[in-house]
């Protein structure tokens, strides 16, 4: 990434910090004036916080640790004091702390001088402005309707689940998947059906969720992943922004592929895909892959080695019903 944007990312988490930081103060601030009590208890926390620090450098262990044990109880019981009086004047323990975006880093950006994953997903939002991760406040599991799905079976489907059943069995798959995303024995998903019935909308959900929990996701469809990779490989060492975006293809915990089979195939493009989809299994980077292809389809469209590791890696999610779009735009 160029550095100059990396330095405008670090300045608006600068701003978020600073913002979150002085509304903690202003609190603070609030709170003292209008009860005495809590300012006197803080000002005690802060004596046993240099307290602490002189009972960290006592040489005898014993002596030490039983200083340690008596300062942690004096601060809970201060602590429990300011929760009661905070209580009875209608304040919340929560103002005396800043509400960052993210907790892990407390909006900075780093953990431990590595990125945090949030600002890695910053990151890839910004090298991958088409994904759609960029509309997760609309897609996720909370927003997931269930109500367009019919609870009749019928033979058309192939199954003996009404959409309704197979969709809710999905589901469960989905949430199950997000949870288990870093488990080397958690299988990757093959989203299949036909057009307007979900696939992108749950590979959203998932993403949504995975990010949430702290991870990293990329959502592209078939076509433009594979231009991608193409790109960087004719300008291989010649363009920086190329070259982020195909590590980040590699690098993210979770890839999500869209519309497989949409996309204009040729030897270099199968090798390629070969690789992206071979190089994450062994790495175990988790994949959702969704295609309007069926089965049969996908062995007449690719090479034996890619749906081999389709079939062999992926849970296969079978997506039956009618296309959702068309009846929203009936009921509109």
């Amino acid at each position: 990434m160029d550095t100059y944007v990396l330095k405008d990312i670090l300045k608006e988490y600068n701003l978020k910090k600073q913002r979150a930081d002085d509304q903690c103060k202003k609190n603070k601030k609030e709170i003292f004036l209008k009860i005495p009590e809590v300012a006197s208890l803080q000002d005690e926390l802060a004596t046993i916080s240099i307290k602490s620090l002189k009972n960290n450098m006592i040489q005898d262990q014993i002596s030490r640790e039983i200083g340690t044990q008596n300062l942690e109880l004096k601060i809970n019981e201060i602590n429990n004091k300011i929760v009661k009086s905070l209580k009875r004047n209608g304040y919340d323990l929560e103002m005396f702390n800043p509400k960052y975006e993210c907790e892990m880093c407390k909006d900075t950006g780093y953990l431990n001088d590595k990125q945090c994953s949030c600002l890695k997903q910053k990151i890839i939002n910004i090298a991958y402005k088409q994904s759609n991760v960029l509309r997760l406040e609309d897609e996720n599991f909370e927003t997931f309707d269930t109500c367009y799905y019919s609870s009749k079976s019928d033979e058309k489907y192939g199954s003996t689940k009404s959409p309704l059943e197979n969709i809710e069995d999905i589901r469960k798959i989905s949430l199950n998947f997000c949870k288990n995303i870093s488990n080397k024995n958690q299988k990757n998903l093959l989203f299949i059906g036909g057009t307007g019935i979900g696939k992108t909308f749950l590979s959203n959900c998932i993403a949504s969720e995975v990010i949430k929990n702290g991870y990293t996701a990329i959502y592209q469809t078939a076509p433009i992943l594979m231009d991608t990779v193409i790109q960087y490989k004719l300008s291989y060492g010649k363009n920086n922004d190329n070259k982020q975006k195909y590590n980040q293809i590699f690098d993210a915990d979770l890839l999500i592929i869209d519309d497989l089979g949409t996309e204009t195939m040729n030897n270099i493009k199968f090798t390629e895909l070969f690789n992206i989809i071979n190089t994450r299994l062994l790495n175990n980077k988790k994949m959702i892959i969704s295609t309007n292809l069926t089965i049969k389809k996908l062995y007449d469209t690719y090479d034996e080695r890619v749906v081999s590791r389709l079939i062999g890696n992926f849970m296969i999610c079978k997506f039956i019903g009618d296309d959702i779009r068309l009846k929203k735009k009936k009921i509109n």
